[in-house]
């Protein structure tokens, strides 16, 4: 089965953001960049999204809308723009997918919760293999309205748990890696 590593939002735009975690992002992209690996020694496709934004840290004009310090270097396959939590979400992604024959995709990156949980419901919905990274996503903890405090493990097995089996099939580095052929 053709696949394709999804790697979305690894941008120095987080790092303005007050909730930003140096130490959790070194387990991250750790994580993230073997995927990248796994996928490169494959020669399987790569595509790096960015998220932009008309003003703040997410703006152009922010200098931010760059890789993230850490993240190795790669030959992407595609680069999409969104402007919206989806990587499908007004951008080429479907047609670049399809135009490659691919089936299932290895979804990884900033927020694991927002970005890259709804991307992998919009390609479930859309008929695509989802193998959902969650050691390669990263998010940061959260207050609900009502003021209890969620940990980012908590978002994260929250996460895990409504995509598991509906929408995507939860994986480790080693194991989307295998899935993938890589």
């Amino acid at each position: 089965m053709n696949t394709a590593l999804l790697v979305i939002d690894v941008q120095a735009s987080f790092t303005a953001r007050p909730y930003w975690d140096a130490a959790d992002a070194l387990r991250f992209l750790a994580k993230q960049n073997a995927l990248i690996a796994g996928f490169e020694k494959a020669n399987l496709p790569i595509i790096r999204v960015f998220h932009v934004d008309p003003t703040g840290p997410f703006s152009r004009e922010s200098g931010l809308v760059r890789p993230l310090e850490g993240l190795s270097h790669f030959a992407e396959t595609a680069f999409i723009e969104k402007t919206v939590h989806s990587a499908f979400g007004g951008t080429p992604l479907a047609i670049e997918l399809a135009r490659r024959g691919v089936q299932r995709l290895v979804v990884s990156g900033i927020r694991t919760e927002q970005c890259c949980e709804t991307t992998t419901r919009d390609a479930s919905d859309r008929g695509f293999e989802v193998d959902y990274v969650t050691e390669a996503t990263l998010t940061f903890a959260m207050t609900h309205p009502n003021g209890k405090r969620f940990t980012a493990a908590e978002i994260t097995e929250r996460t895990e748990l409504v995509l598991h089996g509906r929408f995507a099939t939860i994986c480790t580095v080693e194991e989307a890696l295998k899935r993938a052929g890589a």
